[in-house]
């Protein structure tokens, strides 16, 4: 699908839009602000926790990523327009007619190269790392969202995320294996739980994901079951005997674990199953922050 025209295919059999007015805040709301502000925050906390590369560097490295996430929300609402109109999604402004198609286009693609030289100036090794994470991401968006292989771009993406900042650190060093798998389980089951509530809608628009062939009931286990698995890798990937704070994360996991996996048996209402599952993924970030700073 191409990014840059509205096509045929997006708007033939689409429900018509709203012809309110393009606005910069819809423009705003079309990049997903709250997702990128969040892996934003997670990388800034990253990098400082680290340190090591100075204001400078860590702005370079927290730019970055700022970039790369707004490129990545404005292509996934430009790629799923055709999708959202024809549902009527009124809370979408390429619906409502608060952003233009061509505008989120070309802030995608500005976005990204933005990403692209601010990854460049982290070192060529982080800079390659980071962009691919970025592509994934794309590539999730253009067509593997629609594939049993969804999971894949989150688990790459979410894995590379530390990589990034160490390897932009003087030396490059790379973060331990352990961190990356566990980041990237986190990713995974970030991927799961963040379709939930839409699984009806990605169903009725022909998006069959793994998360949407296996169900609503069993995406709630894999999603609670991959970021416990998260935590029990930062739990045991250190040297060392477990620390209070590993013990206390767990603790919290497989309470919250239990809430998301015993929930769906009673009830099909999947917002407490989600809230948990987002609750153990928020423990685990925290816990991989701290993690990442002792192993560098």
């Amino acid at each position: 699908m191409k990014l840059s025209a509205t096509t045929a295919s997006d708007g033939a059999h689409a429900a018509p839009f709203d012809s309110s007015r393009p606005t910069a805040a819809g423009l705003l709301r079309a990049c997903h602000p709250l997702p990128a502000a969040v892996v934003t925050g997670l990388t800034a906390a990253l990098a400082a926790a680290v340190g090591g590369r100075g204001l400078t560097g860590g702005a370079l490295v927290v730019g970055a990523v700022a970039a790369g996430q707004l490129s990545i929300g404005w292509c996934n609402d430009r790629a799923d327009m055709g999708r959202d109109r024809a549902a009527g999604r009124r809370d979408k402004p390429l619906v409502t007619g608060e952003a233009l198609p061509a505008a989120v286009a070309a802030a995608a693609i500005v976005a990204l190269a933005v990403c692209v030289v601010l990854s460049a100036a982290c070192g060529p090794v982080a800079g390659c790392v980071h962009v691919a994470a970025v592509a994934a991401a794309w590539w999730y968006n253009l067509h593997l969202k629609r594939t049993a292989l969804s999971w894949l771009p989150y688990g790459l993406a979410f894995a590379l995320l530390p990589a990034f900042v160490t390897l932009a650190l003087p030396g490059g060093p790379w973060p331990p294996l352990w961190l990356m798998a566990a980041a990237g389980l986190l990713g995974t089951g970030a991927h799961f739980a963040n379709v939930l509530p839409d699984i009806d809608h990605d169903l009725r628009t022909g998006v069959h994901g793994l998360p949407q062939r296996l169900g609503r009931r069993r995406s709630v286990c894999v999603a609670a079951l991959l970021v416990l698995a998260s935590s029990l890798v930062l739990l045991i990937g250190p040297d060392g005997p477990v620390t209070r704070q590993g013990w206390a994360v767990l603790t919290v996991t497989v309470l919250l674990c239990a809430l998301a996996l015993l929930r769906p048996v009673r009830d099909a209402d999947v917002r407490l199953p989600f809230l948990a599952t987002m609750g153990i993924a928020a423990a685990d970030a925290a816990h991989l922050v701290l993690l990442t700073a002792a192993a560098v």
